[in-house]
């Protein structure tokens, strides 16, 4: 997309953990009685006071908090409990998932200790710091506290003994298991108790129906790492009552957590808006449009993501992944919701992502090292295009049109040591220095590097030095590159490379910045299309670092390899993609984008929640309303409409709220009205 400016690890599910996991990953399998014969095991700690920290008091019940399954996901939970100050009663299933499960409180406690105290009394202990037992003498601020406040065992009914006001399941994610032990809680615990699911794709609903108090059964969605992840999902139902809601989003404030209420829908928000768009990146992947690497890379760099979305989903587990997406189209019947067959395909041959050490990448032993090696898909380049050939040398380069992204693309190109000549259009009555103001707007963008220490004033002069501007289209027929920039209008872009074709010596390569126009549309306005490929920038060109190239079913070996070798003398980062609606970013982002709006349409959520949970609990950079008013509204409907368009899928259908608003001049930052008001001062 070419007018932006640009998630996330939020889960994954351990080795150790059972049945499906998602973003806030799952727990262990559901509890039940000690095995005959062998006896409950001790409490990790011993402090049964129950009264937790001031922070704590401040909640609405100063009752204890019971976990029930201590997989990755509860012990989180449990941790973030005792850190802020609550008694935690922790079950698990039998004795030897109950040592498991100490194991991995032990670990989270000491990360928990590591990142200092969170209340008041954390605070004090923080003072009687405990020498490590290795006598390293390394502090442990509030470890032996916290571990206090945690008391274990393999009976549920100890939620009971001990008054707990809210219990939360953090088992496996499958409904058997989780509808089970719910009614279990529900037939021991007094009526005015809680019971929360941590279940991140399943119906609350039909969860809390299955128990006596379905107006007190309600989601409490945690994100992993529990202790790190700042955010809360809380799912009410058409039957919560407004007291149970309110103190469950006291608990989780009362946590550090930032909270948002869903409405029990498939996915709640966050799962609803990232899977589908993980689904996206699989089929892309699946149909060699591009390659795992080169979408997570496009994704990162073009977005400002933390993780591509096949890495993310390497994390997560495909398993897991697979679980939820069944889970949600079952629920929701959108096709873009049906897991993709390269999905199931991968589980099937138990390539699960990190955990098993390859998915769509290869791990190290570890599981916890960057993606190594190509995709398991038995390709390592995308459709479209020939083989990569070997490149053509590249001294003079020429652009085409003088607005923000063509002057951009020069400076890029300059500071990198090579020649260019901008031509502009011929002067006329409104603007008759339209190429002496290529040259001063580019003065100006090269003083500002060197006031910022990004450049220094023998390389500004350097760079001035390498810049020719003209007016005349004839004086770019000695470029080895010649890029356009011009307007997003196909008639407009056709007419040019017909004259460019006329203009340009033989074997030049002539490159298109569209960022959502077919590119076989440009080549073949010319004689010679196996020179013509797309050299999609991002913009800002000078701070963004990825470069999409689009080679088309005509596009030369060697034109290919010129660009890509081009980006990389730059200093971008190339990805290869096939020549289809928006190519990498635009075709994963604006769908993500156009389901964000249709769950406002749909009440399900506020924007502000949204934009909270994307950021909060995804790692993206901006939230989709918040991206969507920078980007403009009306690029945003033109580029949702051209997907559309291309691919006749019904849920890529631009969401009638955003046609509403840009019919309305509501266009976002730039008219000062779009999701957000933004007032002009």
């Amino acid at each position: 997309m070419g007018e932006m400016s640009s998630t996330s690890p939020t889960s994954g599910r351990r080795p150790e953990q059972a049945g499906g996991a998602s973003v806030a990953g799952a727990g262990t399998p559901a509890p039940h009685a000690p095995a005959p014969g062998r006896p409950a095991p001790d409490a990790l700690g011993t402090d049964a006071s129950g009264t937790g920290s001031p922070r704590a008091g401040a909640v609405a019940t100063r009752r204890p908090i019971g976990v029930v399954g201590l997989g990755t996901m509860g012990a989180g939970i449990a941790v973030t409990l005792a850190r802020a100050g609550f008694t935690v009663i922790g079950v698990e299933r039998d004795a030897d998932a109950l040592v498991r499960a100490r194991e991995r409180l032990e670990r989270s406690l000491e990360r928990a200790a590591d990142r200092g105290p969170l209340d008041a009394a954390s605070h004090h202990a923080a003072g009687q710091a405990v020498a490590a037992p290795d006598g390293s003498g390394r502090d442990r601020p509030g470890r032996e506290t916290m571990a206090r406040r945690l008391r274990l065992g393999v009976d549920p009914a100890a939620v009971v003994a001990a008054g707990c006001g809210l219990v939360i399941e953090a088992v496996e994610e499958r409904m058997d298991a989780k509808a089970a032990l719910l009614a279990r809680l529900d037939g021991i615990c007094p009526p005015d108790v809680v019971l929360a699911t941590n279940t991140s794709s399943l119906s609350v609903l039909e969860l809390a129906a299955g128990s006596g108090r379905p107006q007190r059964v309600l989601g409490m969605h945690w994100f992993n790492p529990a202790p790190a992840m700042r955010l809360v999902e809380v799912v009410r139902t058409v039957v919560t009552d407004p007291d149970a809601l309110a103190m469950v989003v006291e608990v989780a404030r009362a946590a550090g957590k930032t909270t948002v209420v869903a409405a029990d829908r498939a996915g709640f928000i966050a799962n609803a808006l990232l899977f589908g768009y993980l689904n996206d990146a699989v089929r892309m992947a699946e149909a060699r449009f591009a390659t795992p690497q080169d979408i997570d890379a496009a994704m990162r760099l073009g977005c400002g993501h933390p993780m591509g979305p096949l890495a993310l989903l390497d994390l997560i587990g495909l398993d897991a992944a697979q679980e939820i997406l069944a889970s949600m189209h079952a629920r929701t019947g959108d096709r873009r919701h049906a897991p993709a067959p390269l999905l199931g395909q991968l589980v099937a041959a138990g390539l699960l992502g990190r955990k098993s050490g390859r998915g769509f990448h290869r791990y190290l032993p570890t599981g916890d090292q960057p993606a190594l090696g190509g995709p398991p898909t038995g390709t390592d380049r995308p459709a479209g295009g020939r083989v990569a050939g070997e490149p053509s040398a590249v001294r003079v380069c020429g652009v085409v049109g003088g607005g923000t992204m063509a002057l951009g693309i020069t400076q890029v190109l300059v500071r990198s040591g090579l020649d260019v000549v901008v031509r502009v259009r011929r002067p006329d009555a409104a603007d008759p220095d339209a190429a002496d103001g290529v040259r001063g707007r580019l003065d100006a963008a090269l003083s500002a590097a060197v006031a910022r220490g990004r450049c220094s004033p023998a390389q500004r002069a350097q760079a001035l030095g390498r810049l020719r501007t003209t007016t005349d289209l004839g004086e770019l027929g000695d470029c080895d590159v010649v890029l356009e920039a011009v307007v997003e209008d196909l008639a407009v872009k056709r007419a040019l490379f017909t004259d460019l074709d006329k203009v340009a010596r033989p074997g030049a390569v002539l490159a298109t910045t569209t960022s959502s126009l077919p590119v076989i549309e440009c080549a073949t306005a010319t004689s010679r299309p196996e020179d013509v490929v797309g050299m999609h920038w991002f913009n800002p060109a000078p701070a963004m670092r990825l470069v999409e190239v689009v080679p088309t079913v005509l596009t030369g070996a060697t034109a290919t390899a010129t660009v890509l070798a081009l980006a990389r003398a730059a200093g971008r980062h190339p990805v290869r993609c096939a020549d289809r609606a928006g190519f990498i970013v635009n075709a994963l982002l604006f769908p993500y984008l156009n389901d964000a709006v249709r769950m406002v349409a749909a009440h399900h959520a506020t924007i502000d929640d949204i934009d909270t949970v994307m950021t909060l609990g995804c790692g993206h950079p901006m939230g989709p309303f918040a991206l969507a008013d920078v980007v403009g509204l009306d690029v945003t409907l033109a580029i949702t409409r051209s997907l559309y368009e291309q691919f006749h899928e019904p849920g890529l259908a631009p969401a009638g709220l955003l046609e509403q608003l840009v019919r309305a001049g509501f266009l976002g930052r730039k008219t000062g009205r779009g999701f957000r008001a933004h007032p002009r001062h």
